[in-house]
């Protein structure tokens, strides 16, 4: 993991929710701000990666940005935010592995086919005889 904490933006407002006169008084929102095309810590095929799958969160001027505000301390919303940035780099640069196809075993056919087999009987039998 790649920290790129330096480049991030932090962006304070007031908070809603919890916290009594706090709430009316201090800025304990924090959102985190991070241009993608402009990082130094990312080369061109990670910043592509990042771009393609959370293409969805970024916003048209290439910001990834993530709010907080379950704390009622700005610093730690700050430390919520930068960490919720990590956690979608880090899941956006994970690539899956090809899935390699494989064919049913004897077993397993033969074991849908005695299953088959039952359903029908069952059903069979459930019919009247005339």
């Amino acid at each position: 993991m790649k920290n790129f904490s330096s480049e991030v933006i932090y962006k304070t407002a007031r908070s809603s929710g919890s916290g009594g006169q706090n709430v009316n008084k201090v800025e304990t929102l924090v959102t985190a701000k991070w241009n993608v095309l402009s990082s130094h810590f990312f080369s061109e095929e990670e910043k592509n990666l990042i771009l393609e799958k959370l293409k969805n969160k970024i916003n048209t001027e290439g910001y990834l940005q993530v709010s907080s505000q379950e704390s009622r301390s700005q610093l730690d919303n700050k430390m919520t935010a930068i960490n919720k940035l990590l956690n979608l780099v880090d899941k956006a640069l994970l690539v899956q592995k090809a899935r390699k196809q494989t064919k049913p075993t004897k077993a397993s056919k033969q074991k849908r086919l005695n299953q088959k087999k039952q359903q029908a009987e069952k059903k069979e039998n459930r019919r009247m005889k005339f």
